[in-house]
């Protein structure tokens, strides 16, 4: 089936709200015989039809001018286009164009109380996992020995910078090669010349762990990364660099170590006895016991991380509630952390599961607001998370499902439980329309988009060490939707299989004059691009085409535009972009990566590409 030109975009170029409208504009092709268009709406959940005014005309693309109303009975405001044309219709959506009226999933989504903080979208985050960045100072290193995370078990393992990370289900948690804070204070010169702009630490508060996934101490940061005066002291010097911080918050769960539960009685004698062996412990309903046994539920059935129970009112006003909730201090003075990255947000509730999660992460959401209304309010989840993108729970999610996966499957065909999967460019762009159409527009820019993490393989072990290949899909990136996230090491090379493997010290000798790879400069440059451009960071979508490997796609305000054209494929090939849906008749494309140019002929370029090739061009009209 043929599908005509139709067209939408959600930037400001594209969409104007008012207090109670949103003023709309839609282009189709002048060659189509278009007799009527409608804004298809919802104002009382029941369909009006909005008759849209014919425009100018400006080569080949006629546009429409529409006003739908703003819905008063619910947050988000559903539309979207109906075309009626010579011999039917055709609707324009979200995912695309359909003869047919699309589902709601598919409609544009406009939500006009809830909307991320400005700042995200313009950011380019650089993920750390501490005690493999940098060690600042070892005086204050974990020692071989020196305690055992589970009771007289996984005694700790200190390492030397740069030996092997044991195998997953050995001592990986207990084993630490000395990075702390001051290592990552050290390195803010070296972060602020690569371009990076924010930081988003994994957790820094007392666990016996590395990863520091297992709390034991909320208010405090873990004695052998440093201490709460440094932190303070780190994040001012970032604000006075014009940077952001963002803190991992592990609320679902605690340590089976913290004084709440004592299950290895350790804690002072001073303090209530905890939860664990003791029915009548002050602490016993911050936790999931069976009746008075010792039976009690553990994160995802862990023993080790005992699920907190949110239908207490002390652990509620503990964690988000009260006036010193935690969630709040960490955004008071002298603190002042930009952003929460809420772990496995999807899981915390009332009982076993996770009744009643959506209140509690409103509630979160609420709580972080009332202190900093520009805080980002950042989900842990693996797979389809819409239900809590809507605007009023997270402002962003790390976006596995809607970028890592499809981008895993795409480049390295495998999906994210690393079986086989190959997709297509054409069905690369179904995956991700699919996933991002779901959201609200402000929020898709605020989706944190990331290759790989402390939880996945590292995307260049992924592809085989195959660097070429990890160059495309760091310039996806960078030009798609969303707001990057670099896992530390990436710029170097750094490879890593599964966890732990994936959480290497970082080899700081690869950064040294001579010794930085390819890879560096390409990341440098990418950053570079990304933060001098309102498209990269906050224009719509435009895809140009799609077909086997190979796939290009513009991204434009009203005055910028640039598109990414990439071939993933074994072979060269010839690309032929339509540029003329952008409105560009005639002009120069020149690759902002290599320098080469084309020039633009009556709305129309070919672009040859040598086989794993790609580019980001800007138009010059």
């Amino acid at each position: 089936m043929n599908k005509p030109f139709l067209y939408h975009g959600q930037d400001s170029a594209w969409l104007t709200p008012g207090s109670n409208s949103l003023q709309v504009i839609m282009v189709s092709c002048v060659e189509m015989l278009v007799s009527d268009v409608f804004i298809r709406c919802e104002p009382d959940n029941e369909e009006q039809l909005i008759v849209m005014r014919r425009g100018e005309s400006k080569d080949r693309l006629q546009y429409w001018f529409g006003e739908l109303p703003i819905n008063s009975d619910k947050d988000i405001t559903f539309y979207t286009f109906k075309v009626l044309h010579s011999s039917g219709q055709w609707w324009l959506h979200g995912c695309g164009i359909s003869p047919r009226v699309p589902g709601k999933e598919q409609h544009f989504k406009y939500n006009c109380q809830h909307q991320p903080p400005a700042w995200v979208k313009e950011q380019v985050f650089y993920q750390i996992f501490p005690d493999r960045f940098a060690n600042g100072n070892p005086e204050i290193s974990v020692q071989s020995g020196e305690y055992c995370l589970r009771g007289e078990d996984r005694p700790t393992v200190a390492k030397e910078w740069g030996e092997a990370v044991s195998e997953h289900g050995r001592t990986g948690a207990s084993e630490f090669f000395g990075g702390d804070l001051q290592g990552i204070y050290n390195k803010f010169d070296y972060l602020q010349e690569l371009g990076v702009t924010a930081l988003y630490l994994n957790p820094i508060f007392a666990a016996p762990s590395n990863h520091k996934y297992d709390t034991t101490d909320y208010l405090n940061i873990d004695v052998h990364l440093g201490t709460n005066a440094l932190f303070a002291e780190m994040v001012e010097e970032l604000h006075q660099r014009d940077m952001k911080i963002m803190l991992d918050a592990v609320y679902n769960h605690t340590s089976a170590d913290h004084a709440w539960f004592d299950k290895y009685q350790r804690n002072s004698s001073e303090q209530p006895a905890g939860a664990y062996d003791n029915p009548a412990s002050a602490y016993r309903r911050f936790y999931q016991f069976n009746g008075e046994s010792n039976e009690y539920i553990g994160w995802n059935g862990i023993a080790s991380l005992p699920k907190l129970n949110f239908s207490n009112p002390q652990v509620q006003d503990y964690i988000y509630a009260g006036d010193d909730a935690v969630i709040k201090h960490w955004l008071r003075p002298p603190y002042n952390i930009d952003a929460w990255r809420f772990d496995v947000i999807h899981m915390l509730g009332e009982g076993a599961g996770a009744f009643n999660n959506a209140h509690y992460v409103k509630a979160f959401r609420n709580a972080a607001k009332s202190v900093n209304s520009d805080c980002y309010v950042l989900g842990e989840h693996f797979f389809e998370a819409s239900h809590w993108l809507q605007g009023d729970q997270e402002d962003g999610a790390m976006n596995y499902y809607g970028f890592s996966h499809p981008i895993r499957a795409f480049f390295a065909q495998k999906d994210i439980s690393y079986h086989a999967c190959r997709i297509d460019a054409p069905q690369l762009v179904q995956w991700l329309n699919e996933a991002r159409v779901k959201l609200p527009w402000l929020n898709q820019l605020s989706q944190l988009n990331q290759l790989d993490s402390h939880d996945t393989m590292r995307f260049l072990s992924m592809v085989n060490d195959d660097t070429e290949t990890m160059h495309l899909a760091l310039l996806m990136l960078f030009a798609y939707v969303g707001t990057p996230c670099v896992y530390y090491g990436t710029e170097v090379e750094l490879q890593g299989g599964q966890d732990p493997d994936n959480r290497r010290c970082f080899p700081w000798e690869r950064t040294e004059p001579g010794n930085k790879p390819r890879t560096f400069a390409l990341l440098k440059q990418l950053i570079t691009l990304r933060k001098s451009s309102a498209a990269l960071t906050s224009g719509s979508i435009q895809w140009l085409t799609a077909q086997e490997q190979y796939f290009a796609f513009a991204r434009s305000t009203g005055s910028e535009c640039y598109i990414c054209v990439i071939n993933n494929g074994g072979s060269q090939q010839t690309v032929d972009l339509p540029l003329w849906q952008l409105g560009v008749e005639s002009g120069l494309l020149e690759d902002q990566l290599s320098g080469e140019q084309w020039a633009v002929k009556d709305g129309e370029v070919s672009l040859t590409l040598p086989a794993k090739q790609g580019g980001l061009l800007s138009v010059e009209r």
